[in-house]
């Protein structure tokens, strides 16, 4: 025999079905009905077949073991189930037997029913003493469906207050109620009319549903008096909207007459211990359903008048970092109100304040001030502004308070502060500083910082480094301006979790005064002498209209970053080239490359940023220097000298976003003698297409009569070629279509020139041509000479023969006057003025010589040399000529002999002389002496 069992549960408003199934030895033709309002599932070729898994089979075994074997329940209900157990069981009293035990297993059924429907549905009974005045708030959650009710006797309910007083029994019609409401233990305190229940602060009352808890303290008190929340663990403060990583939270706010002041929210496991109010106070302490807290973990205590908002005592044990804010933040401080921090540090620590947020509100009497009590200071209480520095390594306990002001009715704004306690142990270079020398600089600020700055905000677990500018100033980031010298100090472990950022300004106001001068763009010394390793150094270069920038490195070259030829240096340039409207990122280079020199429009940017710390090395032998020049053509220009024995490549600029429109770059590149540039575009295309305009590619080789290449947008670039000359490169752009950019690289190597074969045969021809030519010409020059009368030369006496280099003196050029005809001496050695002796005999054959009609130089002939003169004596008051100079052009007179005077005239030389050849100048001086 079978008996069938069901029970109903609830979860979340959906009914699940527990099914029992007791199986009979001898029952194997037993018939099943599903019991009302169900649906079993349905077997073969029979009735539906309810199903009970194991677990419910396990829990009501045991209840149905006195049902008899013999009896069959079935679930019908109505006549149909009645008859049918009576045809079964027959009359008598074996029939009335069977019926009473079968009503004794339906009775067990129920029971089990009503036991497991009310293991679901757990009854809280809540019961509230008067005299404790507290009150219980049961509601939904904000923003949660209403699926889920609240049943007491007299009904189902969203909501519940039990009152002082009340014993009240309920449940709940789902299983996981902690999912929809949440509760609200409210004590009020009056410690105004009567006494105050000092000390420890329980939670009270216990056996609550476990729903999420918030208990809430109202203590009333009177402004005369003080109340002290002391807590057992340390609170930390957090800032609206953060969570507890336990999801238990402390707020506390301060009442004054009607007034609420939210003093700030707090988790467990923080640095406060006590806070100090005026007047009555609202605690409230919120604990999540599945957590179970015995205590509340603080306790009340009187205190006198503390004559202010509020205290909150501070306790820092060793090396910590703490953030609070002033009351109601981020909303402002109230009015003319004075609060007050006390830190309680070990006196070997050091502790520094710094202010993350704060605002000021618009006062019209007193002044927003923050004041800071040191023990031992001889200047307590020292009184800052909060856009000041704060104090910093501050030996030992300290306090701070906050001041408000009276403010404008109209327009109040508001006063609030976000700051930071850091503790540190004392440096063990605390007292070393270094000397940074900054008065020869102009325009220049250099600012030490954490690394990440000023993008990520450290975050307050981090360890603190202090940058001090003297004992008691100090920061996270300094920044130090140029014109003075500075002595800092560091606070700080590790120095490497620092960085240096510097900016240097040059302009130019007019060409006429910078022009001629030339900056070196290299770090100071007084920077890379620091323990602290650079970042970045800026160098901003402001030149007006019509006056551009050069930008030249002539001993170790720029080499452009490229996946190519990436850089491994310590460090690298970036080049941006700004104009108001538009930004062009020149590139990114670095030492040991090819590009001697940059000329760029408009306004540059150079960012020098390192790699590491071999800089302080390789910072020794930075050569980027700077100029102002004129106006260029293009909008960067390029000179570049590769190396014959690398391949190097070039890219346009802004390869990120592509080459603005309209924008015009060249590259002058220079070809080693006996070598030869090879150049080749890394791609086939411009890969563009032209909106406005045409984008160009134009080669061209720096000689006469050379061809240029040019291509447009919409053509194959050229196939790689050979440079025998130095040659430019230059891309000009139209303005693309979206979103396409124009993003070109070439490269260039070198290899030796080759020398062809025919040409070195034609040379050799040639020559051989041009000395057979010499040989014929000097053949028949000989011969002719031979046969030729000697010429005689006619002197004149208006040539000065004065060594030249003194005053001028002729007036006039060369072609202008006659200052250059002298006689032209052959081997005769014979002079025209001699044929005089002959009577006459002799009539000399004349000539004049006519000038070159070519080009002319701009020295005249040699004077003749000195060896063809003596010694003149002259009388002290004989004055020296004036000197020849050397650009006046003489007109020449050549007189020639006939043969058969040839003989006679010789032998009067030679009488003459002594038998010896006399000099023109020499005979010309026995003229004189002689008349």
């Amino acid at each position: 025999m079978r008996l069938l069992l069901i029970a109903y549960d609830y979860d979340e408003l959906s009914e699940k079905s527990h099914w029992a199934e007791l199986y009979d030895s001898g029952a194997d033709n037993t018939q099943e009905a599903p019991l009302p309002g169900l649906a079993g599932r349905r077997g073969r070729g029979g009735p539906a077949q309810p199903h009970l898994p194991a677990a419910g089979r396990d829990r009501v075994r045991p209840l149905l073991s006195s049902v008899p074997p013999s009896v069959q329940v079935r679930g019908g209900g109505g006549s149909e189930g009645a008859e049918g157990a009576s045809a079964r069981l027959g009359a008598g009293p074996l029939r009335e037997m069977a019926g009473g035990r079968a009503l004794l297993a339906v009775l067990v059924v129920l029971l089990v029913a009503s036991a497991q429907h009310l293991q679901r549905e757990a009854s809280f009974t809540i019961s509230l003493r008067a005299a404790d005045n507290i009150t219980i708030t049961i509601k939904l959650k904000p923003g949660v469906l209403t699926v889920c009710l609240i049943r007491v006797k007299s009904g189902p309910r969203l909501e519940m207050k039990i009152r002082p007083g009340e014993n009240v029994t309920l449940t709940f019609t789902c299983n996981t109620p902690e999912k929809y409401f949440m509760m609200e233990i409210q004590k009020n305190i009056d410690c105004v009319s009567g006494p105050c229940p000092f000390g420890d602060v329980h939670l009270y009352p216990s056996g609550l549903p476990r729903l999420d808890r918030t208990f809430i303290w109202d203590v009333k008190a009177s402004t005369k008096a003080g109340l002290e929340l002391k807590f057992s663990t340390p609170l930390r403060q957090i800032q609206p909207g953060e969570r507890c990583p336990d999801l238990v939270s402390y707020n506390i706010n301060s009442c004054i007459d009607t007034a609420t002041v939210s003093i700030g929210t707090f988790c467990r496991n923080g640095s406060v211990s006590r806070v100090k109010l005026l007047g009555g106070v609202i605690m409230s302490l919120h604990i999540p359903w599945n957590l179970t807290l015995t205590t509340s973990g603080f306790n009340i205590a009187n205190r006198s008048s503390i004559k202010r908002l509020c205290i909150i005592e501070s306790i820092l044990k060793g090396e910590s970092s703490i953030m609070l804010m002033s009351p109601n933040y981020p909303l402002g401080f109230p009015e003319d109100e004075l609060m007050t921090w006390q830190f309680v540090v070990p006196s070997n620590m050091r502790a520094s304040v710094f202010f993350h947020d704060y605002s000021l509100s618009n006062c019209e009497r007193k002044e927003e001030r923050v004041e800071y009590y040191i023990p031992g200071s001889v200047s307590n209480p020292e009184v800052f502004k909060l856009s000041d520095s704060q104090p910093a390594n501050i030996p030992g306990s300290f306090n701070l308070s906050l001041q408000g002001c009276d403010q404008d009715a109209q327009n109040p704004g508001i006063l609030r502060l976000l700051f930071q306690v850091v503790v540190q142990h004392p440096q063990i270079d605390e007292n070393v500083t270094h000397l940074v020398d900054l008065s020869k600089e102009r325009n220049m600020t250099v600012t030490i910082h954490f690394e990440g700055w000023p993008r990520r905000i450290p975050l307050v677990s981090e360890p603190m480094c202090l940058i001090c500018k003297d004992p008691r100033t100090c920061d996270r980031v300094l920044t130090l301006a140029s014109g003075a010298t500075y002595k800092i100090s560091f606070l700080c472990k590790d120095l490497s979790r620092l960085r240096i950022t510097a900016e240097k300004g040059i302009s130019c106001v007019g060409l006429r005064w910078c022009q001629s001068k030339i900056y070196s763009l290299s770090v100071p010394k007084t920077i890379t002498q620091l323990p602290v390793q650079l970042h970045k150094f800026i160098w901003k270069l402001i030149a007006p209209e019509m006056i551009n920038v050069e930008i030249t490195s002539p001993s170790l070259k720029l080499r452009q970053h490229l996946p190519e030829q990436s850089c491994n240096t310590s460090y690298s340039y970036s080049i941006v080239s700004a104009t108001p409207e538009t930004e062009m990122n020149v590139g990114v280079f670095c030492p040991g490359g090819a590009i001697e020199k940059i000329q760029l429009r408009n306004n540059i940017t150079i960012s020098l940023k390192t790699f590491g710390k071999g800089f302080i090395n390789e910072s020794n032998h930075q050569d980027l220097k700077m100029s102002f020049v004129p106006h260029i053509k293009d909008e960067c220009t390029f000179t570049v000298s590769p190396d014959s024995k690398a391949k190097t490549y070039l890219q346009t600029p802004n390869s990120l976003y592509g080459l603005p429109p309209y924008v015009s770059i060249s590259w002058y590149i220079t070809v080693p003698n006996k070598q030869v540039a090879r150049l080749g575009f890394s791609t086939d295309r411009m890969g563009i297409t032209c909106e406005t305009g045409r984008a160009y590619v134009n080669i061209k080789e720096q000689m006469p009569g050379a061809e240029e290449t040019v291509r447009r947008e919409d053509e194959l670039l050229p196939q790689p070629r050979n440079m025998h000359h130095n040659f430019w490169v230059n891309v000009s752009n139209c303005k693309p279509v979206d979103p396409m950019q124009l993003t070109l690289k070439f490269w260039v190597t070198f290899v030796e020139k080759q020398i062809d074969l025919a040409v070195i045969l034609g040379v050799l021809a040639g020559a051989g041509v041009l000395a057979a030519i010499g040989l014929t010409v000097c053949c028949v020059k000989k011969k002719k000479k031979k046969s030729q009368n000697p010429m005689v030369g006619v002197y004149n006496a208006n040539v000065n023969t004065q060594m030249p280099g003194k005053q001028r003196f002729f007036k006039k050029d060369r072609k202008a006057n006659e200052s250059h005809v002298y006689a032209v001496i052959d081997d005769a050695v014979v002079y025209g003025h001699l044929l005089k002796e002959s009577n006459g005999s002799v009539t000399p054959e004349v000539d004049v010589y006519r000038p070159f009609d070519g080009p002319m130089g701009s020295l005249p002939p040699s004077p003749p040399p000195f060896s063809f003169r003596k010694d003149k004596k002259c009388s002290p008051s004989t004055e020296e000529p004036p000197l020849l100079a050397e650009t006046d052009h003489d007109t020449y007179t050549f007189a020639h002999q006939k043969s058969g005077e040839l003989a006679d005239n010789g032998d009067a030389n030679e009488k003459n002389n002594g038998g010896t050849s006399t000099s023109l100048l020499e005979n010309k001086e026995q003229d004189s002496s002689e008349e």
